[in-house]
């Protein structure tokens, strides 16, 4: 049975209080009573909602429930190899090339002389064979929770008829490898409770004055008096004040049902795209740290998307290869478990390291430059000075 809403009143907390509590001339003021800090749960209750068919066990009361894939009803494409791949080489950068990325570089640096980048003296560059694997697993998981909102009148639909599954309800996947959530609100799923936090009153007692209205005048701290005989001209000799969060009333519109008193709770489904990658970069001897290299592209020798992907094979550097049995293989294994598998993705790229040995004031350095963008890494930089910022 479905909750009427309940009838309008004045019941609220501070609806007799008339602003201050009159005090004997000469005498202390009185003190509301106390009230309690808390008058009622932050969180709904878990007995306010209702046990929903088919949902049964997916949502907590004010919680979330995770829900596992189903299982499909027709076979699963198995993956299929892809062709073997050539050997690649990397391409040779010019000697113009590694000075101009180099000027680039310096010049870039408020700390950095350029004369080093311009006049040094290039004696040496080596290229470097370089490959990173990628593994990318766009999957969709589902997950339930109660919400609610206040009651306006909107449709109350719960128990008309079942609700449709969890995953059987639509929703409009974005494209391939991009992440995106969408919240739907579950249909035959919504009902009418009276508010949990205000019990079904609209207005909450003040916490700053307790319910009372009015506090301890700050003037004269409740004498009424401030020097011997003077009367409070802050209270008039009331010793009180009136609360300034409430403006007397001793009560503030509940802030969860919005003074409604009920609220529509209902079951919302979040739909979540997740692109899940991992990368395996191919260890080189240069001396250039992996970590640079996650900020530059490289040149794309192999691309493989499908349902589920299988293995790069063939593949040269027997590196990669291994990386890719492992990484497909956790991937699947792993989000098959927790979400639906809709779509997989794997890349091998080539990323050009060069290493460039230079000669400046008699000594040596070297710097590197590395991915399509021709980035630079010059950790023994021969000329900086410490700047300061006024």
């Amino acid at each position: 049975m479905e909750n009427k809403p309940i009838a309008s009143g004045h019941d609220f907390y501070g609806a007799t209080n008339q602003g201050y509590i009159p005090t004997a001339e000469g005498a202390p003021a009185m003190f509301a009573p106390p009230t309690a800090e808390s008058h009622g749960p932050s969180a709904p209750p878990a007995g306010m909602f209702d046990s929903v068919p088919g949902y049964e066990g997916t949502v907590a009361g004010g919680g979330g429930g995770f829900l596992p894939p189903p299982m499909p009803a027709y076979p699963v494409p198995q993956p299929e190899p892809g062709p073997s791949q050539p050997h690649w080489n990397i391409p040779s950068i010019t000697e113009d090339t590694a000075r101009d990325a180099f000027v680039l570089f310096a010049s870039s640096k408020c700390c950095y002389n350029s004369a080093p980048a311009k006049d040094g003296v290039i004696t040496n560059m080596e290229a470097f064979n370089t490959y990173r694997y990628r593994l990318e697993t766009f999957t969709e998981s589902r997950s339930t929770e109660w919400s609610q909102e206040p009651y306006n009148g909107q449709p109350v639909d719960a128990y008309s008829q079942p609700p449709p599954g969890p995953w059987d309800i639509p929703a409009k996947t974005p494209s391939f490898f991009q992440d995106g959530k969408q919240v739907i609100k579950v249909p035959y799923t919504s009902s009418v409770k009276n508010c949990h936090l205000c019990l079904g009153m609209g207005r909450n007692p003040c916490k700053d004055c307790s319910g009372a209205g009015n506090k301890v005048c700050w003037v004269c701290n409740g004498s009424g008096y401030r020097h011997g005989d003077d009367r409070c001209s802050h209270c008039n000799g009331r010793g009180r004040e009136n609360c300034n969060h409430c403006h007397g009333q001793g009560s503030k519109q509940c802030g969860t049902c919005h003074g409604k008193r009920q609220l529509l709770v209902y079951i919302n489904l979040s739909v979540k795209w997740t692109n899940n990658q991992d990368n395996y970069v191919v260890e080189q001897s240069s001396g250039l740290q992996v970590a640079n290299l996650s900020k530059v592209s490289g040149k794309e020798l192999f691309r493989d998307s499908q349902y589920m992907v299988y293995p790069v094979m063939g593949f040269p550097d027997p590196a990669v290869v291994r990386s890719a049995e492992r990484l497909v293989s956790e991937h699947q294994g792993k989000y098959s478990r927790t979400s639906r598998i809709l779509q997989q993705r794997q890349t091998i790229e080539l990323i050009p390291i060069t290493k460039v040995t230079y000669m400046w004031k008699g000594s040596s350095h070297i710097y590197f430059v590395y991915g399509n963008e021709f980035k630079v890494s010059a950790d023994d930089y021969p000329a900086t000075c410490c700047c300061t910022v006024m």
